[in-house]
């Protein structure tokens, strides 16, 4: 090599030299946080996210990867919500996942500027989550749980289950306000069925109440959603194999349990369908441009031991209609 064609290697060199010393350092993108608010237990909570995480990587977004993912249960104590959202609410994140309609409440306490997707949230509108399905405005929206006529189906099905109860005792929390009797009493009278409602504030009193029921004639029990009887849910189906009485509950985790049997809108799929509520937010979309969703999915599950069990037949019409059959 010449000097001269070794000056102009070494000038080249230089200048790629210098110029990387210039040019400013590329930095890798910040990846979103979400922060999950859930009146959930944990383990529950973990079966809950299952769906959502699959919603998630369908959309291209993987929890340690491009995403991450603060979580936070309540484990049923709503009382502890407000403390749990304010957390979550100081982490910043880009956006709340709030599960269950207690902790979309506390979401909204806790920020209106941080965008808020919750899901399965009893009334929305009627607690004042939103102002309007199609328009929620601010910074919530989400899947709403809401449907007029399920208390009237659940009921249906308990008593072509059990076509001998004419009276049926319902077990409710009255602290837990997004929920009441109203809308079952109304099919209940559709029916021509007795309610015998019982309240209950904590586990200690899920046998009396339960008792009370049965000494006034109750041939099968109605579970209102809260989060008392999610929280013990296991003692709860327990009491209701161990005294005989055929239950019909809010939740399929109850029914895996060993509950006689659930109708309600499909939980995983209301999870899975959260996440393009947060695909869309974290690609620049507003809350208050993303309408409410309502169930579109519903699932019967029975449970066949539980009924062999409990002595009961079970009609091979209602069992043609089960989504899940549990043996």
């Amino acid at each position: 090599m010449t000097i001269k064609q070794t000056a102009l290697v070494l000038a080249l060199l230089f200048g790629l030299f210098a110029g990387s010393l210039s040019a400013p350092a590329q930095q890798p993108a910040k990846a979103p946080l979400i922060g999950i608010l859930s009146d959930e237990t944990p383990s529950l909570g973990a079966k809950s996210f299952e769906p959502f995480a699959q919603g998630l990587q369908d959309l291209g977004w993987v929890e340690g990867q491009n995403l991450k993912i603060e979580r936070r249960y309540s484990e049923g104590n709503n009382k502890i919500l407000p403390k749990l959202a304010a957390e979550v609410v100081q982490l910043q994140p880009d956006v709340i996942l709030a599960i269950g309609t207690p902790a979309a409440q506390a979401a909204k306490t806790a920020t209106q500027t941080i965008p808020i997707v919750f899901a399965r949230a009893a009334d929305p509108v009627g607690l004042g989550l939103v102002p309007s399905l199609a328009r929620p405005g601010g910074n919530l929206t989400g899947l709403s749980l809401q449907n007029f006529d399920i208390d009237a189906k659940r009921l249906e099905v308990l008593v072509t289950a059990v076509p001998d109860a004419k009276r049926v005792g319902v077990l409710w929390d009255p602290s837990f306000r997004t929920v009441g009797l109203k809308e079952v009493e109304g099919a209940a009278r559709s029916l021509n069925l007795e309610l015998l409602p019982a309240e209950v504030r904590g586990p200690d009193e899920f046998e009396r109440a339960v008792g009370a029921m049965l000494e006034k004639g109750a041939g099968a029990l109605y579970v209102l959603g809260a989060g008392i009887f999610l929280e013990h849910l296991q003692q709860l189906v327990d009491l209701t194999v161990k005294v005989r009485v055929p239950a019909m509950f809010y939740r399929r985790e109850f029914v895996e349990a060993g509950g006689l049997m659930s109708y309600a809108a499909s939980v995983h799929d209301m999870h899975r369908r959260a996440a393009a509520y947060i695909d869309k937010i974290l690609k620049g979309a507003k809350p208050a441009d993303l309408s409410v969703e309502q169930p579109t999915k519903f699932e019967l599950v029975i449970n066949l031991k539980t009924a062999k069990a409990l002595g009961l037949t079970i009609p091979h019409t209602l069992l043609g209609r089960a989504d899940d059959v549990i043996e």
